[in-house]
């Protein structure tokens, strides 16, 4: 029996106990839904298998103290199939004993179900667009990107294991400030000159100018030899941008699709897979700025002061207004979010119910303005547009924080990542932490085969459930005739009790948008695993002399474990091999490998 048919149970009995005129002042009309009777596991194993507090929720609507309505729920609950004990305790906690065979329900349930166990359907028909990593197309993919990469699948995942259909989607800044100064970094390496005051240094500047060099060549354009002067035109013959060159559009043009094909490259690396990669510029090129513009400007919230075209977000509980498009004429970078956004919730393929934006630390000063905006487009923000932001990622070795990277200069990158921990490593360790809280990524641990490494300690459990299958099979021990209630040792109630958890564990990462509880679940699961195999037996295994010449029950309890009967050890096997399954489904929600073997 899992918790949540045990909630389900318990809301029955509350409509019972109404019906029969029982509960009190209590009417069916104030009984919450049956996932409201939350089902917990006592911290104390001598207090039952499940604790409730259901009679303490309902007892001041009842009009009744919580002793004695919880009484009656005892009452009831004690008459139930599968349950063993009932006790109410303290205040009114009703604590529950499971008997055996109805508390390893749940392995058959898991077994029978694969790696569909746990998965449920409460977000279907919802489109959620869920945007991360986003970084710029001016360098490799940084520490805190890949963090987002990390962090963004595994939330994907989840997601869509609870019913959803996720949109992955990159938002590629390929338009503005930050390319110009991107184009002017290469045109000055490609001359051997240094470095632009708010350019971008590192190897990488070097080596995407001598590619952009070399494919110009092959293209016969002498790049190199292109104007330098600010001013000329560009291949439609439309007059380039203050600031700009021949030479430097040249370069632009060519670099941004070489830096766009890195940064896919290595987010495939990486297991993550985007539906959409959408292209900033594409939202000036189809008009699509000017549409939310007039959008905004319909609904009065748009007005315009001092030459400059400016959107009213105080109207909308931002701190104040902001400008939209420059008195110069130019457009304001925000001018991009707000076309971005009706973007999303109006496409034809895919509309987003919920647009999930996944930003840096840095970013915090965005989420009034970006609401007055989704609140503007009447939308409801937090519920149709919601913003996560994610902390800073320190790296460390020898103790000491690790920030030099050979390509990209001052800053740790994906890449640098793999190299020296590799993929499941990197994204285990960035996502089993919280993304509000800071995180420290320690390369010699995550390195290591020990216990102290948690993505090693998590893959060990399944690679040594594999192992105790193959140990069975060369036994000759089936599933065949398994006693599912001779699963009655203490160990083999925490295993059962954290597989029966895994069905609430994954909603709740999904609703939370937490998919850091995925791996913290599995920590815990592997711990109870560890421990179960190191004190029962599904292979038998001789009795030492000291054994032997125990007392009778001393020796017998022995055997048992040592030893099991034919229905016990197929009853552990098919507890072993439902871990199995949870593992390895828990482990491809985080875009890790379930090796088989280590």
């Amino acid at each position: 029996m899992s918790p949540e048919a045990l909630s389900e149970l318990i809301y029955g009995i509350a409509q019972q106990l109404v019906a029969d005129g029982q509960a009190g002042d209590l009417t069916a009309d104030l009984i919450p839904d049956e996932s409201k009777f939350a089902v917990m596991r006592p911290k104390d194993r001598a207090h039952g298998d499940w604790a409730s507090n259901a009679a303490m929720q309902l007892a001041k609507k009842a009009g009744m103290k919580p002793r004695d309505l919880a009484e009656l729920f005892a009452a009831r609950l004690d008459e139930a199939d599968g349950i063993d004990t009932v006790e109410v305790a303290g205040p009114g906690f009703i604590n529950i004993t499971l008997d055996s065979a109805s508390a390893a329900q749940i392995v058959d349930q898991a077994l029978a179900e694969g790696a569909d166990f746990g998965r449920n359907d409460h977000l279907s028909g919802r489109t959620l667009n869920l945007e991360f990593v986003s970084a710029n197309p001016t360098g490799p993919i940084h520490i805190g990107g890949t963090r987002w990469a990390a962090v963004g699948d595994s939330m994907a995942r989840v997601l869509e294991a609870n019913g959803a259909d996720v949109v992955r989607e990159y938002y590629f800044n390929d338009h503005g400030e930050q390319i110009n100064r991107f184009a002017k970094s290469l045109v000055a390496a490609a001359h051997e000159e240094p470095t632009p005051i708010d350019g971008y240094k590192g190897a990488y500047i070097d080596e995407i100018a001598r590619r952009v060099i070399a494919e110009a060549n092959a293209d016969g354009v002498d790049i190199l030899n292109l104007p330098r002067v600010d001013g000329g035109t560009d291949d439609n013959g439309e007059p380039l941008g203050e600031g700009d060159s021949a030479q430097r559009e040249e370069f632009r043009k060519r670099a941004v699709p070489m830096m766009f094909e890195e940064i896919q490259q290595s987010m495939r690396e990486f297991r993550v897979r985007f539906d959409v990669w959408f292209h900033e510029n594409s939202l000036y090129e189809d008009g699509e700025v000017e549409k939310a513009i007039d959008d905004l400007r319909a609904r009065g919230d748009i007005y315009e002061k001092d030459g400059a075209t400016w959107f009213a977000s105080t109207k909308h509980g931002d701190d104040k207004d902001r400008v939209i498009i420059k008195s110069d004429g130019n457009y304001a970078y925000f001018a991009a979010d707000i076309a971005y956004y009706r973007n999303k919730r109006h496409r034809k393929d895919h509309p987003a119910d919920v647009a999930i934006y996944m930003l840096g630390a840095d970013h915090h000063g965005y989420i009034g303005r970006m609401m007055a905006m989704c609140a503007a487009f009447g939308d409801k923000p937090g519920e149709n547009m919601q913003i996560l932001i994610g902390q800073l990622v320190n790296v460390m070795k020898d103790g000491k924080a690790v920030r030099m990277s050979k390509r990209a200069g001052n800053v740790v990158t994906i890449d640098d990542l793999i190299d020296a921990i590799g993929v499941d490593a990197s994204r285990y360790s960035l996502a089993r932490t919280d993304y509000n809280s800071p995180v420290d990524i320690d390369l010699n641990l995550l390195a290591s085969h020990s216990n102290d490494n948690p993505v090693y300690y998590v893959q060990y459990a399944h690679a040594r459930s594999c192992n105790v299958d193959r140990n069975a099979a060369a036994a000759n021990i089936t599933r065949d005739g398994a006693d599912m209630g001779l699963l009655d040792t203490a160990a083999d109630g925490e295993v059962i009790a954290m597989l029966a958890q895994w069905p609430s564990v994954l909603a709740q990462a999904g609703d939370l948008r937490a998919p850091h509880r995925i791996a913290h679940y599995l920590e815990d699961l592997a711990a109870a695993y560890h421990k179960w195999y190191n004190v029962e037996r599904v292979v038998p295994m001789a009795l030492t002399e000291a054994e032997e010449r125990a007392d009778e029950t001393t020796r017998e309890a022995t055997r048992i474990a040592k030893c099991p009967e034919p229905a016990r050890a197929a009853a552990r096997l098919r507890l072993n091999d439902a871990v199995q399954t949870v593992i390895a489904s828990g482990l491809d929600l985080l875009g890790v490998s379930a090796p088989d073997k280590m």
